[in-house]
């Protein structure tokens, strides 16, 4: 990710971050509409579900100048995802989810550039976890 990327994503994050629950919401709302299967994967209330999610969202966002420090973090969380369940091709649909949860909370302020920015984020970590646990 390049430094203007970066910003994109911390200062659209910015706006999602004051309303965690509501963005948690939206995000497992679609993902359990198009993924089904995937919703005996989470156990916990949904609404702890979804701040679990902004928080993690919000440590990988506000980290993006120096990746290597979440590293550690991000590969035990990979691992603890293999454990619970979550498949190669889960990414796939936490990505779609993510990106139709950002159309939602920002309408139009979901430019080309701003989306372009998020899926790289997401490509990057969810490539690290990926790699994490050898697939």
């Amino acid at each position: 990710m390049d430094a203007v990327q970066q910003e994109l994503v911390q200062t659209t994050f910015a706006r999602l971050a004051v309303m965690p629950e509501v963005t948690g919401a939206l995000f497992y709302e679609r993902l359990f509409a198009n993924n089904p299967n995937l919703q005996p994967l989470f156990r916990n209330n949904l609404r702890i579900q979804g701040v679990k999610l902004m928080t993690m969202l919000a440590m990988v966002v506000y980290n993006l100048p120096a990746p290597d420090q979440l590293s550690p973090a991000i590969r035990d969380l990979a691992v603890r995802h293999v454990e619970y369940g979550v498949k190669l091709g889960d990414y796939d649909a936490l990505r779609e989810a993510l990106l139709w949860t950002l159309e939602q909370a920002l309408g139009e302020d979901l430019t080309p550039a701003v989306r372009e920015a998020w899926m790289v984020c997401y490509d990057q970590l969810a490539g690290e976890m990926k790699a994490a646990v050898g697939v």
